[in-house]
């Protein structure tokens, strides 16, 4: 008899286990939007870990947003509630953070942060037809061939090909080094030399890896005689090259894209290159909108911010003014029904935004039109 209880305590059990192992894995996961007293926006970044200057830039943007948002009455009396949970720039957390946020009441969202951790998330997001707006998720394949994805930034292919155009215009002997082993560098790098290809221009290449990247001599020596380089990277990297110019006599302009900004912070005395970049964000511009922005954030972090914060406060205002102009009015209003109507509402033709990041219109595939600055230094 009790080998007979035990059996069936020990069958009990495993139903429960699977059962819980179903839920956490998302298979069981329920939107519960229908408790909300708030419209609820969830996203993932990461708030701790190498990128987490990513997270936590994007994440003081949007709640600042929130906090001007609510402060002005919410939509229709209603206030907004925002959640970002910590990915680390991971796909599993980005994974388990989704699940956690839908199961909260998370009606609409802001993505991920990261390119790969979007994936995931987006992944997700499509199954349960949650709308998202990235703010910095650049990779093309997070939004393509998903009703449910937007972008507020530039994407890769958009930022290669904008590159190539202003380069091809005003310089002869060009050069370009890339990271082959990062997602971002080489999307941008592959349109980069596309549009080049169309252009009729040829340019001198060089490469690095993850596992290489912090010695650029033997690159910065193959290209030091060229007029300008083109480095589709991050700042870390892009600071030692332009150090390594430096030493070398190079006077390139070295001519980067989003993913610059922060070099300032990376260069010496010695960097006397110009340096120039395509960017959706200038802090130190006298636009009403953009000034209002740096100023309200510095009041609140005393801080200056970066594009990355520009594009969180942004992500948020435009699914805001989304769902104002589309005269929503149920807090407990479902995800997927909230996609339905927010997504109409983007891709109407007369549906324009003015946010800190420029005046921005979304295609049916959700990618932004917008016009790009020119950062230049030094």
């Amino acid at each position: 008899m009790k080998k007979t209880m035990a059996r069936i305590l020990c069958v009990a059990l495993a139903l429960v286990m699977s059962v819980a192992l179903l839920a956490s894995c998302g298979g069981g996961a329920k939107n519960y939007a229908e408790n909300n007293t708030e419209y609820f926006i969830g996203a993932t970044g990461p708030l701790t870990g190498d990128a987490s200057s990513y997270g936590i830039s994007v994440n003081n943007g949007a709640k600042l947003a929130i906090k001007e948002i609510n402060a002005k009455g919410g939509l229709n009396g209603v206030l907004f509630k925002y959640e970002m949970k910590d990915d680390q720039a991971t796909v599993a957390l980005a994974a388990s953070g989704y699940d956690a946020l839908y199961e909260a009441g998370m009606q609409i969202s802001i993505g991920s942060v990261t390119s790969g951790s979007c994936e995931q998330f987006a992944s997700k997001s499509e199954e349960n037809n949650l709308l998202f707006m990235t703010p910095s998720a650049s990779t093309a394949s997070v939004i393509e061939n998903r009703a449910n994805g937007f972008r507020i930034c530039f994407g890769d292919p958009d930022q290669g090909v904008l590159s190539a155009q202003k380069i091809a215009a005003e310089y002869n002997k060009i050069g370009a080094i890339y990271d082959t082993s990062d997602a971002y560098s080489s999307g941008v790098y592959d349109a980069f030399k596309s549009e080049m290809d169309k252009l009729g221009k040829t340019f001198t290449v060089k490469t690095f890896d993850k596992e290489n990247n912090k010695d650029f001599s033997a690159q910065v020596e193959a290209l030091k005689d060229c007029d300008v380089i083109f480095l589709p990277i991050y700042y870390t990297e892009a600071g030692l090259i332009a150090k390594m110019a430096a030493s070398k006599g190079c006077k390139a302009v070295l001519f980067g894209c989003d993913g610059f900004d922060g070099i300032a912070g990376q260069l010496d005395a010695t960097v006397t290159n110009k340096i120039m970049y395509i960017t959706p964000f200038d802090v130190n511009s006298t636009d009403p909108t953009v000034k209002a922005f740096v100023d309200a954030y510095k009041a609140e972090y005393n801080s200056l911010p970066d594009q990355f914060a520009a594009d969180g406060y942004d992500a948020v205002y435009a699914i805001y003014n989304a769902m104002k102009a589309a005269n929503v009015d149920n807090v407990k209003i479902s995800a997927s029904d909230l996609c339905d109507i927010v997504r109409a509402k983007l891709t109407e033709s007369t549906f324009k935004f003015k946010g800190a990041t420029g005046e921005v219109t979304w295609n049916e595939k959700g990618e932004p039109t917008k016009v790009p600055q020119i950062v230049e230094f030094n």
